[in-house]
């Protein structure tokens, strides 16, 4: 603990508020809440924490923070402060999965379809749904009872569907509002759960239609009434009413917290979704801010109630989410959050094994290649590699990996521009120039380690580079290669020296993983270029030549060796202004 954070810790309020972490580059490395700021964040400073507390603890050079007037506010800041700068320790949950739903469009001719997306557009949206085919199942079976329009667009004559009894043709007969409102209440009513009734309804008319001897109109009821039963009552029933209501238990250990939530539509337990992160607060706490960054989300929409564990505090979690909130006390409600908790924990315990791996594979290797190289822990490593063919099409790549994962948003790609002929020292010296300029001119962040794809050539051209043009004192390391192109040796030091590595340890696959990731990046982005330039004709060099007056020229020539022997007279007389024929001229000649 440094001298300026042992003098803040002395400021701080008895107040609840949010607290932000910040490393030695100034970046903001985790934000939480507190009741009261002064015991909450002086217990990051004493006492004993797990590995993972303790990394976060050791990577914290400074702290701010912000008074709120309550609890509530605090936890409203603290979801937006996390979504504005998305620190790497806190959680922030991504819109990776989304669920089927049914949709009951709000237009003139209103439509039933499926999608993953929800809008604010008036529609009526059900669901989700397990996956996509019950979604769609159940389309089609409201298909076949309501029959609404099915285009997107009105078409200028009846199509199949009209044939089949499943649309009203609204393309070409006037449908009433009032119709339309009559279908769409009943269609609201079937998937709120009262489908049931709708069976018992259909069933009365078909008795009626066999009774008038209307055989066929019965056979359709009859028809109808399989096809409800066939697609909504498949599932066992969970809960005796029809409230739609999300399910919540969550399990804590060693530091992780497992979230399961049981999605229950029309009475059926249709769903569930599993999270897994890493807490650095009190459980509860950091539980209400999953449950508040859970429903932000647009493919997650709040249902009628939420049960929760006993733990959470139902009223903050209301206000929070505005919808009902209740811990069950007793029966079947209880036994649901129950199981939710007990599938929580043992989804806890089937990653932990995972985990732990691959923390060995990662943040572990990094800090141990800290200690290796003496310098400080490389969370953020950046590493170059060049590639040409005799020269030709010279690009560069740079990867960045972070806590031993590659971070692709951050990959960048260069053309070397101001050096000629293979020279991969005066290439490498043009990148970093060029990556560090803009680092410094950007405020980007600068990283703990650079690893150079090369000999001790390329290494001090890169620190050339960082320590006398730009003032940068970085760690710059080179991966060396052995005969068979597979990584051999890592150079580090004043002068360079080989750090010595078991290659069967951890941080040498890391170093591994990450040369063969900038040599993949490099390859790929060469022939990407190299392959435009194989196509490339003497045309396209010349000023004034465009695609259209290229393609006119060979149409009009018919090859290049009969335009080599055209006058500039040939080329005037097609309609080229004559400054463009004399540079065609010349450079066909030259």
């Amino acid at each position: 603990m440094n001298e300026l954070i042992k003098n803040k810790l002395t400021l701080l309020p008895d107040q609840p508020g949010c607290y932000l972490m910040k490393d030695r580059q100034g970046t903001i490395i985790y934000v939480g809440k507190a009741k009261v700021l002064k015991n909450r964040v002086r217990s990051y400073f004493t006492g004993s924490h797990d590995g993972k507390t303790q990394r976060l603890v050791s990577e914290i050079h400074d702290f701010e923070y912000i008074m709120t007037s309550s609890d509530l506010e605090a936890l409203i800041l603290e979801m937006n402060l996390i979504k504005k700068w998305d620190p790497k320790y806190n959680v922030m949950l991504k819109d990776d999965k989304s669920y089927p739903f049914i949709k009951l469009t709000a237009e003139r001719h209103p439509r039933l379809i499926t999608t993953r997306k929800v809008k604010k557009d008036k529609g009526k949206y059900f669901g989700p749904y397990a996956n996509v085919g019950a979604a769609n199942e159940t389309k089609k079976l409201l298909d076949r009872l309501y029959p609404l329009r099915k285009c997107s667009t009105l078409p200028d004559r009846v199509c199949l569907y009209y044939h089949m009894g499943q649309c009203l043709a609204p393309c070409v007969k006037e449908v009433k509002e009032d119709t339309y409102k009559e279908m769409t209440d009943e269609i609201t009513r079937f998937l709120n759960g009262g489908y049931k009734d709708i069976k018992v309804e259909l069933t009365k008319k078909m008795e009626d239609a066999s009774e008038n001897l209307e055989f066929e109109r019965a056979k359709e009821y009859r028809d109808q009434i399989m096809h409800i039963e066939a697609t909504m009552e498949k599932q066992k029933m969970t809960m005796t009413d029809f409230t739609d209501r999300d399910i919540f238990g969550y399990a804590v250990d060693k530091g992780w917290m497992c979230v399961q939530v049981f999605f229950v539509r029309q009475g059926k337990l249709i769903e569930r979704d599993v999270s897994l992160f890493p807490v650095y607060d009190e459980p509860e706490g950091e539980f209400l801010t999953y449950l508040g960054q859970f429903y932000s989300k647009t493919n997650h929409i709040k249902p009628n109630e939420l049960f929760v564990p006993q733990s959470v505090d139902e009223k903050l979690a209301s206000e929070l989410l505005d919808i009902k909130v209740l811990k069950p006390m007793r029966g079947q409600k209880k036994e649901l959050v129950r199981l939710a908790e007990k599938n929580a924990k043992m989804a806890l315990n089937d990653k932990f094994a995972l985990i732990e791996k691959n923390e060995q594979r990662t943040i572990k290797a990094v800090e141990n290649l800290g200690e290796i190289m003496n310098i400080y822990t490389p969370h953020r490593i950046e590493a170059f590699d060049n590639s040409n063919i005799q020269g030709a099409d010279p690009v560069s790549a740079m990867i960045v990996f972070i806590d031993g994962r590659p971070e692709k948003k951050e990959y960048r790609k260069y053309k070397i521009k101001s050096v000629q002929g293979p020279d991969d020292y005066e290439s490498m010296r043009e990148v970093v120039r060029r990556r560090y300029s803009r680092v410094l001119k950007e405020n980007l962040p600068i990283p703990d380690l650079i690893v150079i794809d090369g000999g001790k050539g390329q290494i001090e051209a890169a620190k050339d580079i960082l320590l006398n043009e730009l003032d940068l004192e970085i760690p710059v390391a080179g991966l060396a290669k052995d005969e068979k192109h597979r990584t051999s040796q890592l150079l580090y030091g004043d002068p360079l020296q080989i750090v010595p590595l078991e290659r069967s340890s951890q941080e040498f696959y890391l170093l591994q993983r990450i040369q063969d990731e900038v040599h993949r990046f490099a390859i790929t982005f060469h022939r990407q270029v190299r392959g435009k330039t194989s196509f490339k004709s003497l045309l396209d060099d010349i000023e004034g030549i465009g695609p259209k007056r290229k393609k006119q020229l060979l149409k009009h020539f018919g090859s290049m060796k009969k335009m080599k022997e055209a006058s500039i007279e040939d080329f005037i007389g097609m309609g080229l202004p004559q400054k463009v024929a004399e540079n065609i001229f010349e450079k066909l000649k030259d």
